[in-house]
C-alpha cells in the first residue's frame, strides 16, 4: 500500500484562493463570499503576486469559479427545501459550504469524498481553525480508482433516499469512461436525486481571449501530474447523462450564469464558457 502524503491538493488551494480573489479584487456585489478557503489554504502574505491569481489575466476564470459555487450552493439550498436530505461533494477539496452555511448544511447528511491526503490535511485544518467536523458532516477519504461508491455507502449515504451530488472541477481529471461509470452510479439514486457537474468544453469552443488562460491551465495540470483528460462538448455530455440513465438532463451555459449572478455588475465581469455545467436527475 502506498503512503499517503498528507498536504493540500494545489488545485483546491487555487480554486480557493480564486473564490478569495473575487471578494478581494472584485467590487461587490459577490457572487459568493468565501474566505474561508482562503484561511485553510494558509498562502504566503504575497499569494496575490502568484502568476496564476493576476487580477486582469483571470477575471473569467474567477468569474467562472464563483459562479459554479453559488450555482451548485442554490441548488442544494433549493433542494433542501424540498426535503432532500443528503448531500454528496465529489472532489470536494476546499469546498466550504458546511462552513459558511451551517443553516443549511447542519439539516442535511453533508458527505465530502475526496482522496485521503488532502482529506486528512482539510480535517486538521478545520480542527486547526476551530471548525471540527460536526456529526452531521462525513470525511470520506477514498481511491476514485477503486470501489469509493461502496465506501460512500459505508459511510452512511443512503441510495434509497434523494440527493444532490455534485462534482466541480472534476470530469477533466477523469478518463471519459470514469466519467461515464460515475454518472451510471449516480443515476442508480432514488428518483428525485440531482447531479451537477462541471465539463471543460474543447479549447477551440472556448473564447478566443481565454484560450491562452486555458492552455495555461492544461500545462499546469500536466506539470503537476494530474493532466486534463476530459473535454466535452455540451450535446455530448447532455447524450452521456441521458445513455447513463438520467431522466432529464439540462446544460447551464456561461451566458445564464451570467445573467442569473452578473447582470447588475458595470465591471464587465463574466464567466468564460470554457467550463459549464450538467443539471442531471434521476
Amino acid at each position: 500500500m502506498h503512503e499517503q502524503t498528507i498536504a493540500a491538493d494545489h488545485t483546491a488551494v487555487r480554486v480557493a484562493l480564486w473564490r478569495a480573489l473575487h471578494v478581494r479584487a472584485d467590487p461587490p456585489p459577490h457572487v459568493i463570499d468565501d474566505e474561508i478557503g482562503l484561511r485553510l489554504a494558509a498562502p504566503d502574505e504575497d499569494w496575490r503576486g502568484r502568476p496564476d491569481m493576476d487580477v486582469e489575466a483571470t477575471r473569467r476564470t474567477r468569474a467562472s469559479i464563483a459562479a459554479r459555487a453559488r450555482f451548485v450552493e442554490d441548488l442544494v439550498v433549493d433542494q433542501a427545501r424540498r426535503g432532500v436530505g443528503q448531500y454528496v461533494l465529489l472532489g470536494a477539496g476546499l469546498d466550504t459550504f458546511a462552513q459558511r452555511r451551517p443553516d443549511i448544511a447542519a439539516t442535511l447528511r453533508v458527505f465530502e469524498v475526496d482522496r485521503p491526503g488532502p482529506q486528512a490535511w482539510k480535517r486538521q485544518r478545520l480542527a486547526e481553525l476551530g471548525y471540527g467536523v460536526p456529526e452531521w458532516l462525513r470525511l470520506v477519504p477514498v481511491d476514485f480508482e477503486g470501489d469509493w461508491w461502496g465506501q460512500l455507502v459505508t459511510a452512511g449515504l443512503d441510495p434509497g433516499r434523494p440527493a444532490v451530488v455534485a462534482a466541480t472541477g472534476v470530469t477533466m481529471y477523469l478518463t471519459g469512461e470514469a466519467v461515464e461509470a460515475m454518472f451510471r452510479l449516480v443515476a442508480t439514486l432514488a428518483t428525485g436525486s440531482t447531479l451537477a457537474t462541471t465539463f471543460l468544453r474543447p479549447p477551440e469552443e472556448v473564447e478566443p481571449e481565454q484560450r491562452p488562460q486555458l492552455q495555461a491551465a492544461v500545462n499546469g495540470a500536466r506539470a503537476a501530474g494530474t493532466p486534463f483528460l476530459s473535454f466535452f462538448t455540451p450535446p455530448r455530455i447532455l447524450a452521456l447523462a441521458r445513455e447513463t440513465g438520467f431522466r432529464e438532463v439540462r446544460h447551464v451555459t456561461a451566458e445564464e450564469l451570467g445573467e442569473r449572478y452578473f447582470a447588475d455588475r458595470t465591471d464587465g465581469l463574466r464567466p468564460s464558457r470554457g467550463e459549464e455545467l450538467l443539471v442531471a436527475t434521476t
